[in-house]
């Protein structure tokens, strides 16, 4: 008899780390949690937390461990939510050198006990992060992926939603380039109840004469920020996304999600990692989807991908 068993191990037990393995446990996700971190105390003491949640939850019981790297070799899912975060006036990118250092010892732990899986990054700045994971893994790259912009299309939705007045999971479209600063909107792609949304403003012009189209990037771009200032970080839209992507690996979902995924050709990029829809399955990425950018969004892409270039140099001179 086969027996398929969903495993998933989490570096980092920080609020992000702790906030996915929570979401996970709350939707039954997976059937085993194993928490790693430098600090074991704090992992152990996650892990009772959230083993206490059990009795609580509707469906299968989730069984949450502590572990170590060496216990990932047979893992299908390591999650990476380890690293910097900025501090007060830096950006993403400012957490390069600190989240590498991290990202590069976790790679290899994790490597060295034999892992095949796929790996899951959410640490920042993402997209950067996750290029070095596939650098560092040898993996092929559609088992490598960031959380990317799906944090950022999902806070697009909601900004749009409060406009249109409109559940945001009726919204479709995405936020593609870096997870950051020099990010922007498809708005080409945008559409609600699959019509277009720049064709709706542009046929109700009083009813909408609030929304902003330069302005609303600037908002998804700063929303991180604006929550930091308040409450000192974000975690848990991003344990959710992580989640969501998880779900989306085992049950081998075909959904599209934008992610941060090693280009190789796509978009006219190669060699970099960089937010994009991709088709989700249980092999990871299963396809890039390539969308017919406008000539505007072709130079903002191109763009993004100069930003990051620039700061790849940092660890891949």
């Amino acid at each position: 008899m086969k027996v398929s068993t969903r495993k998933v191990a989490i570096v980092g037990t920080g609020l992000v780390g702790s906030s996915t393995a929570y979401s996970l446990v709350n939707q039954n996700i997976c059937d085993e949690i194993m928490l790693i971190d430098i600090n074991r105390e704090r992992a152990v003491g996650e892990a009772m937390d959230l083993q206490h949640c059990v009795d609580f939850t509707t469906t299968a019981r989730t069984k949450v461990s502590v572990g170590s790297y060496e216990d990932c070799g047979n893992m299908d899912i390591v999650i990476i939510t380890a690293g910097g975060p900025p501090k007060p006036g830096q950006t993403r990118l400012d957490t390069l050198e600190v989240s590498a250092s991290i990202a590069k010892t976790v790679v290899q732990g994790v490597m060295a006990s034999g892992f095949n899986g796929i790996f899951l990054v959410a640490s920042n700045p993402v997209d950067i992060i996750t290029y070095l994971v596939w650098k560092e893994s040898g993996l092929p790259r559609n088992q490598v992926i960031g959380t990317g912009t799906s944090i950022d299309s999902s806070r697009l939705k909601q900004i749009l939603s409060q406009h249109i007045d409109v559940d945001p999971r009726s919204i479709h479209g995405f936020v593609l380039g870096e997870h950051g600063d020099s990010s922007f909107v498809a708005w080409s792609h945008v559409t609600i109840g699959t019509k277009p949304f720049l064709q709706i403003i542009d046929e109700h012009k009083e009813r909408f004469s609030d929304i902003n189209l330069n302005e609303i990037p600037v908002q998804v771009q700063k929303a991180g920020f604006e929550i930091l200032a308040r409450k000192g970080t974000t975690y848990y839209a991003i344990g959710n996304a992580l989640a969501y992507i998880t779900r989306s690996i085992f049950n081998d979902d075909y959904k599209v999600i934008a992610v941060s995924a090693v280009l190789d050709g796509e978009y006219g990029m190669t060699d970099i990692c960089i937010g994009v829809p991709a088709i989700i399955t249980r092999e990871g990425i299963k396809e890039i989807v390539e969308l017919n950018l406008a000539p505007d969004e072709k130079v903002k892409f191109a763009q993004s991908n100069d930003v990051l270039k620039e700061y790849m140099t940092k660890i891949y001179a």
